[in-house]
């Protein structure tokens, strides 16, 4: 059996001028939490990854990311956020 994701569709949303600077916030805080994660999990700095030394080059500070991993935490976000308002909710400053 092979799996097909089947996520929400959210290519309808279009997100406003505000709602989209949420994104970048989100995204931080979203590396932040996978970052403190894998801390918590005996996760260090290492230049390459290396599951077995639990090293990850992707511990450090969002803003140090190269714009390719921004961008992935930036998809993830907006992402959320269009599903969230998808599923009929609204979000109020």
């Amino acid at each position: 059996m092979k799996y097909v994701p089947k996520p929400i569709d959210t290519s309808h949303i279009q997100l406003s001028g505000e709602i989209s600077e949420l994104t970048e916030i989100l995204a931080k805080n979203t590396h932040e939490l996978w970052a403190e994660q894998r801390i918590k999990d005996g996760w260090v700095y290492g230049p390459e990854r290396n599951d077995t030394k639990k090293e990850h080059p992707g511990l450090v500070e969002y803003e140090e990311l190269s714009e390719s991993e921004k961008e992935y935490d930036r998809i993830t976000a907006m992402n959320t956020i269009k599903t969230i308002i998808a599923l009929g909710f609204t979000l109020k400053k």
